[in-house]
């Protein structure tokens, strides 16, 4: 700074305020300023300002490595919502979250003086690990299931996310308001906080509707695993309605449904969950639940400067929107 100074012919004082933008300096010495800036190729070091300012103005963020939609479209939404605050985002990918792995995380983004922590958490074994794993600044968990003890004590540990629960009862009960007797549910994987939140929704719309509900067939979230469980149903008998735990499983079951010459939804309704991107653009245009992933990484990143603050953050689930399009309708 002191270069910058001397070549642009103004204080040390100066080249700090052009630096963080304050009003109080003339157009003509802005210019000046950045000219010296960019001749000199100066950047600010920003480990030292950290040190002064106690402030890093950078998150940390871990998430599973997996390319599953929902963790994905998460953390797009986390880094978004980061940087509209002013905030930029490192981000430690891992494929193992026991409290070992996880306290590596953090340990390597509390290095780097990291602000705050955000875990997208959509597995239970990641929020065992969250509960061992006590991080010395505000950490905000993103998950659809409960703080795990001693997390929910933790003053500086808050949660944020979707009503999975209350999406998965929307589907349901859109089913059977359309007269369907009995919903089949494709279930995901059951050590996933969305798989286990989804199925308790259906159980519970199916008994407040009181349609039948079969037992639930778990499998793992691919659009393969949805097209073996169509052809299935077709072999063991077609039930009139199916809802499947997200979008990709839904893919599956149509196009085992058109390869059997069934129509849908005039033989078989068929819901989906998520609303991923193309899901308005199946064959036919696929009723499911959307998820907000944008308005997820803006509350999350709202928790997690508040819990900065030292406010008390409440957990937030933000709501599932129905999306009625072509694949539902009435059983003939």
């Amino acid at each position: 700074m002191s270069d910058v100074a001397a070549l642009a012919g103004v204080s040390h004082q100066t080249v700090s305020r052009v630096l963080n933008e304050h009003p109080s300096v003339r157009p003509e010495t802005r210019e000046r300023v950045q000219r010296a800036i960019a001749e000199l190729g100066y950047r600010r070091n920003s480990a030292a300002r950290a040190l002064v300012t106690r402030r890093s103005g950078a998150l940390g963020v871990v998430t599973t490595s997996s390319a599953h939609h929902g963790p994905t479209s998460t953390l797009l939404g986390l880094e978004s919502a980061a940087r509209e605050v002013g905030y930029y985002v490192s981000v430690a990918a891992i494929d193992r979250f026991d409290a070992g792995t996880l306290r590596g995380a953090l340990e390597h983004f509390l290095d780097q003086g990291v602000e705050g922590i955000a875990i997208i958490a959509p597995q239970v074994d990641v929020a065992d690990a969250v509960a061992e794993a006590a991080a010395p600044v505000p950490v905000v968990t993103v998950t659809s299931g409960p703080l795990v003890e001693p997390a929910a004590q933790h003053a500086r540990i808050v949660a944020v996310g979707v009503d999975q629960r209350d999406g998965a009862r929307s589907a349901t009960r859109h089913l059977a308001g359309l007269g369907h007797r009995e919903v089949v549910h494709l279930a995901g994987p059951q050590d996933w906080f969305d798989a286990r939140e989804r199925l308790a929704g259906w159980r519970e719309a199916c008994a407040a509707a009181g349609v039948a509900a079969p037992d639930p067939v778990e499998v793992d979230w691919s659009a393969e695993s949805g097209y073996r469980q169509g052809l299935r149903m077709v072999e063991d008998g077609l039930p009139t309605a199916v809802f499947a735990a997200n979008d990709q499983l839904a893919l599956g079951l149509l196009r085992a449904f058109w390869e059997r010459g069934l129509r849908v939804p005039q033989d078989v309704s068929v819901v989906g969950f998520d609303d991923e991107a193309g899901a308005a653009y199946f064959v036919p245009p696929l009723t499911t639940v959307r998820q907000d992933f944008p308005a997820l990484g803006r509350s999350a990143i709202a928790a997690l400067v508040r819990a900065l603050a030292d406010e008390d953050v409440p957990r937030t689930l933000l709501p599932a929107t129905l999306v009625v399009r072509a694949s539902s309708a009435a059983p003939r």
